[in-house]
């Protein structure tokens, strides 16, 4: 049997109309797993990864590695993976283009191997997402990029070496990579400006695990002071805060009564508190995060999405479902990326009241009645977005282009059934 199990792509049927109770737990985060896949490259002996979510995303992640020379096993919830002997040869292209995280493998390959060749990373449309701050980063630590046959190509002839590093943006990704290239390079590295959003804090927690030295984890300063080598370790991938946002927020859209459990809570302060404006009642507990919505859904008034601790982009789109449906007029502000909006265009399909202001900004009339229709997601968000607007909406809903909603959603349908939900996949 496959390491790497497949999953099957069809339909998702939903009808609506049913407030969801009752209690769900929430899968590991697909964010923190992916650049900590990437990481087992540095290690030397495996490392066992609890709570890895099974996703599409992962499972390209996995074949990725296997690509390279590692072996992958799943025990349980949980993925065991060791890189003894790495090349950066017959990487498969199509698990390279299929997702944006396949990026962090650049600095994880240029820290092992010296040089790397790999097509462009892809992943879900969702604006330009340009690399140049990857690039520029490893650059400074002595990297030479060029591009050949479309490619990028990458040589680090005299290794990798600390430098300080100023990010003009808080970039996740780029703050991944470059820790990934300083872990093992001469000297330390400084990073200012960085990241802090919670899943670059689980890569540095499992580096530190490994015997990697990183300092300032949380903060916007990383200091890492280079070793020689790191091993492997067994470390729990936190939960994944976009998924209990989602439930959240379907429960608050079905005015309904739900427990997350194991939620990440410390993590999830904008979007309670937005939660709580639109007339939910959040109560953090031991077991996770109580969510109950048996009043009024109302206008928040303004979304505006923001780096960590701000409203994370991946709420924007779900949070515009739900939105819908509140009493008065919500403006959606988008400020990360600039092609977030295409889910628009199947909510107004299913009767929201969209208006498009500029390219970053929607006026959403509120008190609209939901009706279902055929719609089809065309990115992982919007895609979740969709199946939440299914939940509210009269009739039945069918969302297709699902192989999006499996890039980050374990399976959607069994956990919204498990809180009452009318839907399945076909």
């Amino acid at each position: 049997m496959s390491a790497i199990p497949q999953k099957a792509t069809g339909e998702i049927h939903i009808r609506g109309g049913v407030r969801l109770q009752g209690k769900v737990k929430i899968q590991g985060s697909k964010n923190a797993a992916l650049p900590i896949l990437a990481a087992t490259i540095l290690a030397e002996g495996e490392s066992c990864l609890k709570d890895c979510p099974k996703i599409s995303d992962v499972y390209r992640m996995l074949r990725l590695l296997q690509s390279l020379g590692g072996h992958v096993r799943w025990e349980g919830e949980g993925v065991c993976v060791s890189t003894g002997s790495i090349t950066t040869q017959d990487m498969p292209a199509d698990a390279i283009t299929g997702m944006r995280s396949s990026l962090c493998l650049l600095g994880a390959l240029l820290a092992r191997c010296g040089s790397i060749v790999m097509e462009y990373p892809g992943g879900c449309v969702i604006g330009k997402r340009p690399i140049d701050l990857h690039l520029q980063a490893l650059e400074q630590m002595g990297v030479c990029f060029h591009e050949e046959g479309g490619r990028i190509c990458g040589q680090a002839p005299k290794g990798l070496c600390g430098a300080e590093i100023s990010l003009p943006l808080p970039s996740v990704g780029a703050t991944e990579n470059i820790l990934l290239a300083a872990v093992t390079a001469r000297g330390c590295t400084r990073i200012e400006g960085a990241a802090r959003e919670p899943e670059v804090e689980a890569l540095c927690r499992y580096l530190n695990a490994c015997g990697a030295r990183i300092d300032g984890i949380g903060t916007s300063r990383l200091e890492i002071q280079g070793v020689r080598r790191i091993h492997g370790a067994t470390y729990r991938i936190p939960a994944d805060r976009i998924v209990a946002g989602t439930y959240l927020y379907a429960a608050l859209g079905t005015r309904g009564c739900i427990l997350l459990e194991q939620a990440p809570c410390q993590h999830m302060h904008a979007v309670i508190h937005m939660a709580e404006r639109m007339g939910a009642i959040c109560q953090v507990t031991r077991e996770g995060l109580y969510v109950q919505s048996l009043g009024e859904l109302v206008s928040p008034g303004l979304i505006r999405t923001g780096v960590y601790p701000g409203f994370p982009t991946d709420m924007q789109s779900i949070a515009l479902a739900v939105s819908t449906m509140a009493s008065g007029e919500t403006r959606i502000e988008e400020r990360i990326f600039e092609d977030r909006f295409r889910v628009a265009d199947p909510l107004r399909q299913m009767g929201a009241d969209i208006r498009q202001t500029d390219p970053c900004c929607l006026r959403v009339g509120g008190s609209c009645r939901l009706h279902g229709e055929r719609v089809r997601a065309c990115e992982l968000r919007g895609g979740a977005a969709l199946v939440v607007a299914g939940l509210m909406a009269e009739g039945e809903t069918i969302v297709t282009g699902c192989e999006y909603i499996e890039r980050g959603y374990e399976n959607i349908c069994k956990d919204l059934r498990e809180l009452g939900a009318r839907i399945n996949s076909v």
